[in-house]
């Protein structure tokens, strides 16, 4: 059996996909807070829990009988580690033959505010004994484009990257590693640094929508508040803002940059290009 947390999120239900290509549905268990939510998911035959990291008593029952167990990341914005922890737990009473987390890029030396919680989870998942594998995502290339219809609409994108290069690769291709990471075997103990196969700067992202939507966009560095009171300004929580102009700036240093190409050997594929997820965000 295995398990997906987090599955009825964005990157759950692509696990879920990717599982759904080689294991029988009743074989899955999307672990969710509110199965109400997931009924799609049980009308595939996949099998529906409830999993509220908040309430670890609902965790003890979805885990019986699964075997390898992927824990997605909480989408809290701080105040993580304890959900992450009753999962652990749970996950080692339930005596799970391997647990994946879906950490961030470079956790243990990143300067990203939001590595923080990353890195004591790692920590937390080496102490348990449980045998592991850490998956350790760059961003998701999704995420640049939420801003997309904004960018097009006043011919720029805005940050505080300056030329820092990010890594990013879709969502899907994490997904694909994270399914072929429980379904075959070798990699407990190893931790892999995710990341598209090649990178990109805001203003070259900036740069390759202008060419494909006809429009000029370009690229408005700023300072790192000035972007975090743009961020605010728009609706963002002021915490959220504030980490992910942090996460622009530890990007300006190199944190969201990896060129290993460890996603690309995982999933058997070179990584979705940008150019084809600028092309699925301008159709859209």
């Amino acid at each position: 059996m295995y398990a997906i947390t987090g599955a009825s999120g964005q990157l759950g239900r692509l696990v879920i996909d990717a599982l759904l290509e080689t294991v029988p549905a009743n074989r899955i268990v999307a672990a969710v807070r509110n199965p109400a939510k997931a009924r799609d998911l049980e009308e595939r035959g996949v099998v529906v829990r409830e999993a509220d990291y908040k309430r670890p008593e609902t965790l003890a029952t979805a885990f019986v009988g699964v075997d390898k167990l992927l824990l997605i990341s909480s989408t809290e914005v701080t105040g993580r580690l304890p959900l992450h922890r009753a999962v652990i737990d749970a996950a080692g009473r339930a005596g799970v033959s391997l647990l994946a987390y879906t950490s961030m890029l470079h956790a243990n030396t990143s300067p990203a505010r939001l590595a923080i919680e990353h890195r004591q989870t790692e920590e937390v998942i080496a102490t348990s004994g449980l045998p592991a594998v850490i998956l350790r995502n760059g961003w998701y290339a999704e995420n640049h484009l939420m801003a997309l219809p904004s960018a097009l609409e006043h011919g720029a994108f805005i940050g505080a990257a300056k030329e820092g290069r990010f890594s990013s690769a879709a969502r899907k291709d994490y997904a694909a590693a994270a399914a072929v990471v429980l379904t075959t075997d070798g990699h407990a103990g190893k931790t892999y640094e995710l990341a598209a196969d090649h990178a990109f700067t805001l203003a070259q992202l900036a740069a390759e929508i202008s060419r494909q939507s006809g429009k000029t966009v370009v690229y408005n560095d700023l300072a790192q508040d000035a972007y975090a009171d743009v961020l605010t300004s728009i609706g963002l929580p002021p915490e959220l803002a504030s980490l992910l102009a942090d996460a622009d700036v530890a990007a300006s240093r190199g944190a969201l940059f990896d060129d290993g190409g460890a996603l690309a050997r995982l999933i058997s594929r070179p990584t979705t290009p940008l150019e084809s997820l600028v092309a699925t965000a301008l159709r859209n």
